[in-house]
């Protein structure tokens, strides 16, 4: 199994921007497809982006072109770069990866079976 740890929440005003990491311990020889999910106060969860291990990507449309969701095999680490925040990308944010499928994402973010514990981000108008 592996562990998952997020990092790098905060306060931004609005068009500002943050960094999300996740630090991956424990069974990283797997591959995994990793991704990003979040959940605002009183709404459901919703997914963000997923990457792959060959690096492919996928991202939802609320954040497409703001966005960017990497990783860095050697560190073990995966990134969330957020750029153009708004006030509705207030949310927890929280790292999840799948192993299943040898690296490729078949599935939602919302259903990995791994997750962090999340990391709070507050964007202000």
């Amino acid at each position: 199994q592996v562990q998952l740890m997020e990092s790098g929440g905060g306060s931004v005003q609005a068009g500002g921007s943050l960094r999300l990491s996740c630090a991956a311990s424990g069974d990283t020889g797997r591959s995994y497809c990793m991704g990003w999910f979040r959940q605002a106060p009183g709404k459901a969860r919703e997914g963000v982006a997923r990457i792959e291990s060959n690096g492919n990507t996928n991202y939802a449309d609320p954040v497409k072109g703001r966005f960017t969701i990497s990783k860095d095999n050697a560190k073990n680490n995966l990134y969330l770069q957020m750029s153009n925040l708004k006030p509705e990308d207030t949310a927890i944010y929280y790292c999840a990866a799948d192993g299943s499928w040898g690296g490729a994402c078949y599935t939602d973010v919302l259903t990995f079976p791994l997750r962090g514990q999340g990391t709070q981000v507050t964007v202000s108008s």
